[in-house]
Formats: C-alpha cells, structure tokens, sequence
C-alpha cells in the first residue's frame, strides 16, 4: 500500500525534467561557490574556503600565493554568473515553450476555445458597486493638485545643498533643424 501512496502522490504533483534539475542544482552550486570565492576574497582564510578556492582553481596553473589572484578571482566569479545567467535562460526559454504548447494544445480543445471567446466578449468588472459621481471625482482631484505640498527640509538637505553648490551646471545643448537633419540622414531606414 505504501508503494501506490508514493505513485498517487507524484501524479499529484507536476513532474519536473530531470535535465531541468540537474540545471538547478548546478546552478545552486554556482551561486554557493561564487558565495566562497567571494568570502575569499574579503579576507576570509578558513581552512573550509581556501579548499573551495583550491577546488574552483583545480587544472589551472593559478596559485592562491600569486600577486594577481584578486583578478584571478574576480574574472572566476565573472565567468560563474554567465554560466548561471545561460542556464536561467536555458529554463527560461523551455518553460516559455511548454507554456505555449500547453495553451496552443487547450486552445484546440472547444472548451477553451468557448472560455477564452467569452472572456472577451464579457467586459472585465474591476470594482463593484456604483460607478463614482463626475462632479465628485472631478473635485477630489483639482482639490488634490491645488493643495500645497509641504515637504520636511531636514539636515540631510542642506548637506546635499552645500555638497553641490560647487559643481557648474552643464552648457545648454541647441539641437538645430540641421544637426537632425544630419543624424536622421545616417540612419538605415
């Protein structure tokens, strides 16, 4: 009996792919040792994190005493984020695929078909009750933007003030019919 309560329970649940898996855990991984190398690089010498250093530079000629290391690890980690982010796209376009196979295969049926051509045709209700009075509404809004704002000048904004004094603002940048004329006339189209 134990063995049809597993079996009901997994039908239950959405199956994932065992590739997809195998990305994720791949990509929890990554994070982990970017999470190490990092740590590494902050100065942190455990015993624990200089073996996953050691580990993440394994078949390279790159030694944790070189003067470079810091760059070393930085492109690591650089390398470890693409490899993260082309994974997460990987997933991505897959679970962007089945959704619209999902749907094209509803579609197909009449059921949805009746479903999604009335929800169309039936206009979307958002609120309930009776719709607000113009003249009401009308006046909230000129009320609000008439009111005066009073906003609270606190110590913080006179230090940016004094922060910024000194820097001279921008020249002004005249665009002449001319200068669009030249840069709409480099353009492909």
């Amino acid at each position: 009996m134990a063995g049809h309560a597993t079996r009901q329970s997994s039908a239950i649940q959405p199956s994932i792919p065992a590739w997809r898996k195998r990305i994720e855990d791949r990509i929890a991984k990554a994070r982990a040792l970017i999470g190490r190398l990092i740590c590494f690089r902050s100065g942190n010498n455990r015993p624990r994190i200089v073996r996953t250093v050691r580990m993440a530079f394994a078949g390279t000629n790159v030694s944790l005493s070189q003067p470079d290391i810091t760059q070393k690890l930085k492109e690591r980690i650089d390398d470890l984020k693409q490899k993260i982010a082309a994974w997460g796209k990987r997933i991505r376009r897959y679970t962007e695929r089945s959704t619209r196979f999902n749907q094209n295969r509803l579609f197909q049926s009449d059921l949805f078909q009746k479903w999604l051509y009335e929800s169309l045709v039936r206009p979307m209700v958002s609120g309930k009750g009776p719709a607000p009075n113009q003249a009401d509404t009308v006046a909230f809004w000129r009320g609000l933007w008439s009111e005066p704002v009073n906003h609270s000048e606190g110590p913080c904004t006179e230090v940016a003030a004094s922060q910024c004094a000194s820097i001279t603002p921008n020249d002004p940048v005249i665009i002449t019919p001319d200068d669009v004329a030249e840069a709409v006339r480099r353009a492909p189209n």
